[in-house]
């Protein structure tokens, strides 16, 4: 079953969510509004009318802007969630088809009041088009200047990665970084190191490996702390979904001196894997911040890298 989703941004960044009614499949729990396609209709056309009869508005066709394409299974039930940005329209949105509406910070929505399949939604309107990684080989001291300047600049989204050095070291980072951290409402997420995130608690999450995704069978962190994932191939990007992953890095699209054997994707195959991926997923590996035009032409959520991100 294919189905639409509109997700409304009004001039404050605020994103609409409208509550299942009484006596529908998942009562009570909140969604992002849209419905089915019917017979001949294209998705745009859909959302058109599924909006208007839901609630009461007319959207701006030249406003609307893809977001995430969401495989899901509900028990024996399949569907494909398309999910598209709006920016403008006329008229003021009311429930007709809701138990309620609300217009939220994305940042402040909790994803367990959301069904199951809008929540990669919801990852994907957090998170920004770039995700910087920490050069492997900087120091303790370099690291903490790398990420202070990324953040200074608008970054809400880095992996500390310094393999190098010992974990408390690392963690000591985090530390010196959690008051910018937090008064950015940024986030940084620790490669590997699920227990460092667990004991910091907000504004750190767990970047996983993939070898990590093989062992675990549940997502290790509580929602309002964010996991990724690296992942090379559809198996991976299958296990990160499956243990409720946020979002995923798929890699490498290009070949990349620090992983000469590793045979690259290239975009077609790349764009493949990513469209049947039930979360949102950066393009990595020899990509840098001007890369993200073909990343989201390809449906990537953005660009992740080393080089020229920090």
């Amino acid at each position: 079953m294919h189905v639409v989703a509109g997700v409304l941004v009004d001039g404050a960044g605020r994103i609409l969510i409208a509550q299942r009614p009484p006596g529908k499949h998942l009562a009570g729990v909140w969604e992002f509004p849209g419905g089915k396609l019917e017979p001949g209709e294209t998705p745009l056309v859909a959302l058109e009318r599924e909006l208007d009869e839901e609630l009461g508005i007319a959207v701006d066709p030249f406003s609307l802007e893809a977001l995430v394409r969401i495989p899901w299974r509900y028990g024996e039930r399949g569907l494909l969630l398309e999910a598209i940005l709006v920016r403008a329209w006329s008229g003021e949105p009311k429930a007709l088809d809701a138990a309620e509406i609300r217009w939220l910070d994305p940042r402040d929505i909790d994803p367990a009041i959301l069904a199951p399949a809008d929540r990669p939604i919801l990852a994907s309107t957090r998170l920004p088009s770039h995700y910087p990684i920490t050069p492997p080989d900087v120091s303790a001291q370099e690291a903490v200047d790398l990420l202070t300047s990324a953040l200074a600049r608008g970054e809400r989204l880095l992996q500390l990665r310094l393999p190098g050095l010992p974990v408390e070291a690392v963690r000591a980072v985090v530390e010196r970084l959690l008051p910018t951290l937090r008064a950015h409402r940024a986030i940084v997420l620790l490669n590997r190191d699920i227990e460092g995130a667990l004991a910091f608690g907000e504004g750190v999450g767990v970047h996983l490996a993939a070898s990590q995704l093989h062992a675990l069978d549940a997502r290790p962190l509580p929602l309002s702390q964010t996991v990724a994932a690296s992942c090379h191939d559809a198996v991976e990007l299958a296990l990160a979904s499956a243990i409720g992953c946020d979002f995923a890095t798929l890699s490498p699209v290009h070949a990349t001196a620090s992983h000469p054997a590793a045979e690259p994707l290239g975009w077609p195959r790349f764009a493949q894997l990513v469209e049947a991926a039930s979360l949102p997923v950066y393009a990595l590996g020899g990509l840098g911040p001007d890369d993200g035009m073909d990343a989201r032409l390809h449906a990537a959520q953005g660009v992740a890298g080393i080089r020229g991100f920090l």
